[in-house]
């Protein structure tokens, strides 16, 4: 399966940036996944991974719209409630993979910081 492929791809990036995975595929709720979960110093980041055989069709991130951004941010808040909401800064990454399994080297964007917390979840502190 391409995306898997896609978050493998991702996942090995961004240990090379010296990100630490923390989760791959994580589950949060019966409805939520995060793609990756990851420490980058004292900062938690959810990445979005989102990976094209082509950008024919335009950029992968251009698929992170309103909807996922919702959706990402209420499973990092529900992610944050599992774990008494640690007291630590934590942001948005979104990871395009442009490629196919055969390919040997994928194009891979990061793209640090890509959206805030939508304003509708709110959390303690």
């Amino acid at each position: 399966m391409v995306g898997l492929w896609g978050e493998k791809n991702a996942a090995k990036h961004l240990k090379r940036k010296r990100y630490r995975i923390l989760g791959q595929r994580v589950r949060v709720g019966q409805r939520n996944e995060i793609d990756i979960i990851a420490r980058q110093g004292e900062t938690l980041v959810f990445v979005e991974v989102k990976t094209r055989k082509s950008e024919a069709f335009g950029r992968p991130a251009a698929a992170v719209d309103g909807n996922k951004r919702r959706l990402m941010s209420r499973a990092a808040v529900r992610y944050l409630k599992e774990r008494d909401f640690p007291k630590l800064h934590f942001r948005f990454d979104v990871v395009e993979v442009i490629g196919e399994p055969e390919d040997k080297a994928p194009q891979i964007r990061l793209i640090e910081n890509a959206f805030t917390l939508d304003s509708r979840y709110q959390l303690p502190y």
